[in-house]
């Protein structure tokens, strides 16, 4: 874990206060630009906080729009958006992950063996030569972040020079960000590879890189061409399920890294009897997470039961192991027949879920998952390109509530 993010509400808090004078032209004007991780202050760094929901993406953008006016601060709105973008095309095409989980379980026991293995090697140890992507992967291992612009060159790199699995860079990707996120990580790394929008790639250009790096970096060797790598059709798109109905009665509330601000969640006329947290950040890959990323999310889990645990007046528990016996014990402990957990997107989380829902059941335990308006609102027009997708921005916007001036 690194100072620059606290994984907690209150540094959340603190981070966005101190973005928002930001968030208008200055961050239109800047944003593409990439310093190093001395000088974040062109971009927001929130990420982190946005990923688990430390902080939440309307209060966000609400924040940012009573400063700006939308037309101000459209980029950074549409930054979020995207975000919200890349969760909903997932949920409505979940192969997408599934197929994405199957081929990294294929590649890593070849890591060693297989003819990309040295290649592999270098890339993940720096050792490339190529100075620029050597000095990221040193920032992504140190501080488990980069700058938005600089995950694009590096993907490029690694597919397009290096000639390496896609699928491998985004398994290191998610093992070492802070902010590493199913959805936006998997579908970024297949945008770059010309998946994403069939044929469509991404290439890393010497000039761009020497650009906004403002001459940091000026790498030579780089490929000139990106051929689109080729998969199978993915199934149609499927319908967003109805968000489940709401809570009632006493209930148990289980929070999980993907959404730990348990005090706006929409649980109707719920009471909450029982509070526990639930994690295990190593489910990102085969090859687990970076000590970073393990402490981050530990930690968030943490800060969200406290703040829960005051907001409710009820004690937590523990952090409960992420089995279904584990929980089905909490369950019996606390009294409870009704677990309530935020809604788990397309992911590990979601997998565990899905996992677990069926012995509860056997059990006599219910379990209702509280999806926030936010996202059953957004995830439905996720069906195409993010094109069609931001011009109901301002739609959205209004559905929540949030005025656009």
């Amino acid at each position: 874990m690194i100072e620059q993010f606290n994984p907690t509400r209150g540094a959340a808090l603190a981070a966005l206060a101190e973005f928002v004078p930001r968030a208008g032209r200055a961050y239109t004007l800047d944003r593409n630009h990439d310093r190093g991780p001395e000088d974040r202050s062109n971009v927001s760094a929130l990420s982190p906080y946005l990923r688990h929901r430390l902080l939440t993406e309307s209060e966000v953008v609400e924040a940012v729009l009573q400063r700006h006016s939308l037309a101000a601060a459209e980029k950074f709105v549409q930054e979020v958006f995207w975000r919200t973008y890349w969760k909903g095309w997932l949920e409505l095409r979940p192969e997408a992950w599934r197929r994405y989980r199957r081929e990294v379980e294929t590649l890593v026991p070849d890591i060693g063996t297989a003819e990309w293995s040295n290649d592999y090697a270098r890339a993940c140890e720096a050792r490339t030569g190529i100075e620029c992507f050597d000095a990221w992967v040193t920032e992504l291992a140190e501080f488990g972040y980069l700058h938005n612009h600089t995950r694009m060159w590096f993907a490029s790199i690694w597919i397009f020079t290096l000639g390496l699995p896609w699928q491998l860079g985004a398994d290191l990707f998610y093992r070492q960000l802070l902010d590493g996120d199913a959805a936006s990580n998997t579908l970024s790394w297949r945008w770059v590879a010309g998946l994403q929008t069939a044929g469509k790639t991404y290439l890393a250009r010497p000039d761009n890189i020497q650009r906004y790096t403002d001459g940091r970096f000026s790498p030579t060797g780089l490929a000139s061409f990106a051929p689109a790598l080729a998969e199978p059709a993915l199934p149609p798109a499927r319908e967003l399920e109805a968000a489940p109905g709401l809570p009632q009665g006493r209930v148990g509330l289980l929070l999980h890294e993907e959404d730990l601000h348990a005090e706006s969640l929409p649980l109707g006329n719920a009471i909450v009897h029982a509070i526990a947290g639930w994690h295990r950040a190593a489910d990102r890959s085969p090859l687990g997470c970076s000590d970073s990323v393990a402490a981050f999310t530990s930690t968030a889990v943490s800060d969200g039961l406290a703040r829960a645990s005051a907001h409710f007046g009820v004690d937590s528990a523990p952090l409960l192991e992420s089995d279904a016996s584990a929980v089905l014990a909490w369950a019996r402990e606390s009294g409870v027949t009704t677990i309530v957990i935020p809604f788990a997107p397309v992911g590990p989380v979601r997998e565990r879920v899905d996992g677990m829902s069926a012995e509860l059941a056997s059990a006599g335990v219910s379990l209702i998952e509280a999806r926030r308006q936010w996202d059953s609102v957004a995830w439905p027009h996720a069906g195409r390109g993010f094109f069609p997708f931001r011009e109901r921005i301002p739609k959205l916007l209004r559905g929540q509530g949030i005025r656009t001036q």
